[in-house]
């Protein structure tokens, strides 16, 4: 186990190494920026216009599903509903298709979740790929020595994003 006093004592010399080197780092002028990457995804045109074609291209099978699922929830307000006149084969029958119709609607809604995400995520990575290369040239040509992304906080100051965004429209 480790004594208290040489913790604290070792935790005292970093803090004093880290304070002498500060100075340094600060004469040198460190250019830094900083990408909000999730805006880029949000106002970036390709992003905009990825989202506008994955709808598109999605639509048909989300109508698909909420006919189904429509159709689901009036055979079961009709079984409900029927249930005291219906004989005992009739509803055998009804709760049987009502179980093939769940699963093949289960079935679809999951591969239509599954496709939709894939998808999604082919078209972030394309942005991303786009985007990164823009950043690179962005920080090459202004002499950027670090660009962040993913902070909990940074000024305004740093924020490059907007730069990324025109360069992306620009580029197309």
């Amino acid at each position: 186990m480790l004594n208290t006093k040489y913790v604290i004592a070792a935790g005292l010399c970093v803090g004093g190494l880290l304070l002498s080197v500060a100075p340094s780092v600060g004469a040198a002028e460190l250019k830094v920026g900083y990408v909000d990457i999730q805006r880029i995804f949000r106002n970036a045109p390709s992003a905009v216009q990825a989202a506008k074609d994955i709808e598109k291209e999605f639509s048909g099978r989300d109508q698909d599903l909420q006919k189904m699922a429509k159709k689901l929830q009036g055979l079961q307000e009709s079984m409900e509903k029927n249930a005291v006149t219906m004989s005992e084969s009739e509803r055998r029958n009804k709760e049987r298709e009502f179980a093939d119709l769940s699963r093949e609607f289960q079935r679809k809604q999951r591969e239509f979740r599954e496709d939709l995400s894939l998808r999604q995520n082919e078209a972030l990575a394309t942005i991303t790929e786009k985007a990164t290369k823009v950043i690179r040239q962005i920080a090459d040509s202004e002499k950027f020595d670090l660009i962040l992304q993913d902070v909990v906080w940074v000024s305004p100051r740093l924020d490059i994003t907007d730069k990324v965004v025109k360069a992306l429209s620009d580029g197309k």
